[in-house]
């Protein structure tokens, strides 16, 4: 092993997706990602508890970005408009567009990776909710605010991931809340 070099996290990311399109998810093991990476198995599991881990390993980033931005929304906002800040400030922890649209694609082609997506989905759910609920909004209201925030943030990154889309994360994520809002307003 070479010596220490900064951004092991995101070596041991880069090393695992460039494996899991070159060989599968299945055939790839922990091993040969750290060695692609150039570090130990020791290493590996000081920042990953499985393999499967590495594809989730911004799930924390994301969740503090999110709690935060609701947390620091305008007392006035009201929750729709909480969960607009919070989509915008979670768009600037994805990583860029070629990566996330190479995470997808393995996610996508695994059950357990799949179902791993959701529980996470759902646990970011349930912190928007809390933080909703420390806003001062009512349980059932933050809850419904906190799916729809979801909900939008699902549809905005998958168009965003698109092969031929080009806009912003961001732009797409106003994009589907304003769609949400013409929806709900057309009663």
């Amino acid at each position: 092993m070479g010596r220490w070099e900064p951004n092991t996290r995101e070596r041991l990311a880069r090393a695992a997706l460039e494996l899991f399109g070159e060989r599968g998810y299945e055939q790839t093991t922990v091993a040969e990602i750290a060695r692609r990476a150039g570090l130990t198995e020791r290493t590996y599991f000081r920042h990953y508890a499985d393999k499967r881990e590495v594809l989730f390993g911004g799930a924390e980033a994301l969740r503090e970005a999110f709690t935060r931005a609701v947390a620091e929304a305008p007392a006035s906002a009201a929750p729709i408009d909480v969960m607009a800040a919070g989509l915008v400030a979670i768009a600037a922890v994805f990583p860029e567009r070629g990566t996330a649209r190479q995470r997808h694609s393995v996610v996508g082609s695994h059950p357990e990776l799949l179902e791993r997506e959701l529980i996470k989905r759902a646990t970011l759910a349930a912190a928007v909710t809390e933080a909703l609920r420390a806003r001062g909004v009512p349980d059932h209201a933050a809850a419904l605010a906190a799916e729809a925030g979801m909900a939008v943030f699902k549809v905005g990154y998958e168009r965003w991931i698109a092969p031929a889309e080009q806009r912003e994360l961001p732009d797409l994520l106003r994009e589907s809340l304003s769609e949400l809002k013409a929806v709900t307003a057309g009663g």
